[in-house]
């Protein structure tokens, strides 16, 4: 089978594309025709060996699968072939072919295509658990998401719609900005011009902002809480501006305002039936039409590294979607 690896820690330039031998599905596993995978910012990340825990050499990059069953292992129910599943997979998604244990994966609602389903899981699931379970997000509340032409934005911004929020979405391009109104924003934002927190106010015309959803980082983050009304929230769920930023605690004091770190994945390691939980949710969330995720075109496996140096340079719309068969 085909399958994109990485052999050296670097630039996504540096990725090999070989053929492997096709795994065979172990007892409690399932094995996947892969349909699609989902990249994003993290993925990249992993390929340089810059992410906080470093994937063992080689590996195959990619944690968001979709795929039709094609064999399963002893203990599995057979009923299961023919079907389609998407899961995060600890094997990587890169590859034509991925045996995943079956407990991990999770049945696409009908009407998912392959393209929306491969990115569904990381950006809606860090979404919901940010606004419901850290941020306590209420019908009415006003939110300023962050970073929101790319997959973690956009679908922040769906989430937050369908929980009954006003939401200002901040983008640095046109493009993102007509990306973030295409997915329901209630009004945009530049956040690249030198002032743009009078811009934001301006916009707000006296409303409170209650949420920050902040996948940003740098110096985007201090500026955001100091928008915030008292008795904000400030999630904190990534720094894709690629610094750290240190806010004065004074604010927090100030403002009685509250920064809430978002990490999805620690929450889901720490308590696994959790997963489920919010997954189950956000499908039937879909099936009952008050999510609208954005099908990105997919592109072929050759093209997964330009894709993935897009992502570090901050150059991505929506969520990248690598399409490996049909």
């Amino acid at each position: 089978m085909k399958a994109l690896q990485c052999v050296a820690y670097g630039e996504p330039s540096g990725l090999v594309l070989a053929d492997l031998p096709e795994p065979v599905p172990a007892p409690g596993e399932v094995l996947l025709r892969v349909e699609a995978a989902g990249l994003g910012f993290v993925d990249a990340l992993h390929v340089r060996g810059a992410y906080q825990v470093k994937r063992p050499l080689p590996f195959i990059p990619g944690t968001e699968v979709v795929g039709r069953v094609v064999s399963v292992g002893a203990g599995v129910d057979p009923a299961l072939i023919g079907g389609r599943l998407m899961a995060l997979s600890p094997a990587g998604a890169l590859a034509e072919r991925i045996a995943l244990p079956a407990a991990i994966c999770t049945p696409v609602p009908a009407g998912m295509s392959p393209e929306v389903a491969a990115g569904f899981i990381v950006s809606y699931c860090t979404a919901l658990y940010g606004f419901q379970d850290c941020g306590a997000l209420r019908p009415g509340e006003c939110v300023l998401v962050l970073g929101a032409g790319g997959s973690v934005g956009v679908a922040a911004i769906d989430v937050a719609k369908a929980m009954g929020a006003h939401v200002v979405a901040a983008a640095s391009s046109e493009r993102k900005r007509d990306a973030a109104k295409a997915q329901g924003a209630d009004q945009v934002l530049d956040y690249s011009v030198p002032d743009w927190r009078r811009a934001l106010a301006a916009l707000l015309a006296g409303r409170a902002l209650d949420l920050v959803y902040d996948p940003v980082g740098g110096g985007f983050s201090e500026t955001a809480f100091r928008c915030l009304a008292p008795r904000g929230r400030h999630l904190v769920v990534g720094f894709a501006a690629g610094e750290i930023p240190k806010l004065p605690l004074n604010l927090a004091l100030l403002k009685r305002a509250s920064l809430v770190g978002v990490d999805w994945g620690g929450y889901i390691r720490a308590h696994p039936a959790e997963q489920p939980r919010l997954l189950g949710r956000l499908c039937a969330m879909f099936e009952a039409g008050e999510l609208h995720p954005v099908a990105t075109p997919g592109v072929g496996l050759a093209e997964a590294a330009s894709v993935l140096q897009a992502l570090l340079d901050r150059r991505s719309v929506g969520k990248p979607v690598i399409r490996l068969s049909s």
